[in-house]
């Protein structure tokens, strides 16, 4: 069953009688209500966090360095139990990195040792660096293939063991349905970006030149001009869930990627070609800026409000809050914060 949209999800659900979650201590002070508007969105997300979150809410752009990403992910455990830990990532941080970067894997070590880990740990399913939400990880090796394999095994009898949540701009025409497309990579100048390919050939999806991507959503609410949505893709491709909301003609609030290829006259979305729509800051109107406090120039501060809530596993679902940041979203624009769990498009037999 999916997880809540707002912070009523509250980590872990399949282990009855679970303590409470890290990130809050029992008996800690609730967080404080939105401050006024400040010098910029990272820096009032820092001030509505919750502790153990203050810094990471729009990313890990405001850590101080890999000390600060170590502290931060310490206090993101949403579920710890037999050989599985389970984090809540916040957003800019990637799984991977060239040696010297700050990545989860290069931390994976130090983190081991301040839990007290006795094993490696590998990462067995993680959200893209530009989404926030829930890290699988596993210190035993035959623990994470064989979830690996789970995974695997799910998306090929059509389940959709993954749920994200999506605030975008725009509403979709229809409630819920399928984005369905080839997805591939395009160099465009000195960068390479993944594109659409609405009818890619039998020659190229043999080639592996084009990918056919899947992904099911559902409108879970409306206002302002924007929409909360619940995502299920089947499929995995770099960037297929901004992609896809773009072929919505929806984008994601904070993608300063793809959003460019939606365009308006008169208020009617259209649909640019990536060759005439280059990536750029994401361009909102100024109703929706006074909504969300937020400046032109502050905008390229705005992160991707694209969050991996929800995970099936073959004990049950397991789930963590979306940050303080997108929850701050949902309250300026008059998103259901709270809600009750929606019926998942395909639920998961017993493994």
């Amino acid at each position: 069953m999916a997880a809540a949209a707002g912070s009523g999800c509250r980590g872990h659900r399949f282990r009855a009688g679970a303590a409470p979650p890290p990130w809050r201590a029992p008996g800690a002070p609730p967080p404080p209500p939105p401050p006024p508007p400040l010098a910029g969105w990272r820096a009032r997300d820092r001030e509505c966090a919750p502790p153990g979150q203050r810094g990471a809410g729009a990313g890990v752009e405001a850590a101080a360095g890999p000390k600060e990403t170590l502290r931060l992910l310490e206090g993101s455990v949403v579920h710890r139990e037999g050989a599985l830990l389970a984090l809540n990532k916040p957003p800019g941080l990637p799984i991977l990195g060239r040696p010297g970067d700050l990545s989860l894997d290069a931390l994976l070590p130090a983190l081991r040792q301040r839990l007290g880990l006795p094993a490696e740990l590998h990462v067995v399913k993680a959200p893209a660096r530009e989404y926030s939400g829930l890290v699988l990880l596993s210190s035993c090796y035959h623990t994470t293939k064989k979830l690996q394999q789970f995974f695997t095994d799910a998306r090929w009898r059509g389940q959709y063991p993954a749920t994200y949540r999506a605030i975008t701009v725009g509403v979709p025409a229809e409630v819920e349905g399928e984005i369905s497309t080839g997805l591939s990579w395009q160099q465009q100048g000195d960068r390479a970006m993944v594109v659409p390919v609405p009818a890619p050939g039998r020659r190229s999806l043999a080639r592996k030149d084009v990918k056919s991507t899947l992904t099911r959503y559902r409108v879970l609410g409306a206002a302002a001009g924007c929409a909360l949505l619940q995502l299920q893709p089947r499929t995995a491709f770099p960037e297929q869930l901004q992609v896809h909301l773009t072929q919505l003609l929806c984008p994601a609030l904070g993608d300063h990627r793809h959003s460019s290829r939606v365009g308006r006259v008169l208020g009617v979305p259209f649909f640019l070609t990536p060759e005439s729509a280059p990536a750029r800051t994401q361009v909102l109107d100024e109703e929706l800026l006074s909504r969300l406090r937020l400046s032109p120039r502050q905008l390229h501060h705005l992160p991707l409000h694209i969050h991996l809530q929800e995970l099936v596993l073959p004990e049950g679902p397991l789930c963590a809050p979306p940050p303080p940041y997108f929850l701050h979203t949902l309250r300026c624009l008059g998103l259901p914060e709270h809600q009750e769990p929606t019926p998942p498009f395909c639920s998961l037999p017993p493994h």
